[in-house]
């Protein structure tokens, strides 16, 4: 049988932790993301999100659904009594705001997110202060790419 014309390439990420360090896009002091699958054709992104500190990362909110998977340390929303650990998968309901917390004895968390529409940053009453979609993750990740040599032309192995 075979494969529709319009159909997207596969990808394959070998080394989903990657060895260099230049693969990492900074999101924030000590914060980072790697890209896995950004699908321009559905509005999504799915990447790992690196964390080494402690403390409130960002209170936010999403119009979809979000799924994640803590590979490594441990993290929590404070409006939750729950705490995601090392093998935990998340469900987050579109709509919900939430305050993503690192506690102080985690050195490093990482988490794959799969995010679909937007995340969208919001302060204590609830106003938008900032957004970011796929479109943005990508411009961040060429920005970071010229910046660092791996070059504008490494993020697109990534995009669907």
């Amino acid at each position: 049988m075979l494969n529709p014309m319009e159909m997207a390439k596969d990808i394959v990420v070998n080394g989903v932790i990657p060895d260099d360090e230049r693969v990492w896009v900074p999101q924030a002091e000590n914060v980072w993301f790697r890209p896995l699958c950004l699908s321009t054709r559905q509005g999504y992104w799915v990447n790992l999100l690196r964390v080494r500190k402690s403390g409130i990362l960002s209170r936010h909110r999403h119009p979809a659904p979000v799924h994640g998977y803590v590979i490594e340390g441990k993290w929590h929303y404070l409006e939750h009594d729950w705490m995601a650990t090392a093998g935990s998968y998340v469900f987050e309901p579109p709509g919900e705001t939430h305050t993503l917390t690192v506690p102080a004895d985690v050195p490093q968390m990482i988490t794959l997110f799969h995010i679909t529409g937007a995340m969208i940053y919001v302060d204590e009453a609830g106003k938008v202060t900032a957004y970011e979609d796929v479109f943005a993750k990508i411009e961040m990740c060429r920005k970071h790419y010229i910046a660092c040599g791996l070059g504008a032309e490494f993020v697109d192995q990534f995009i669907r």
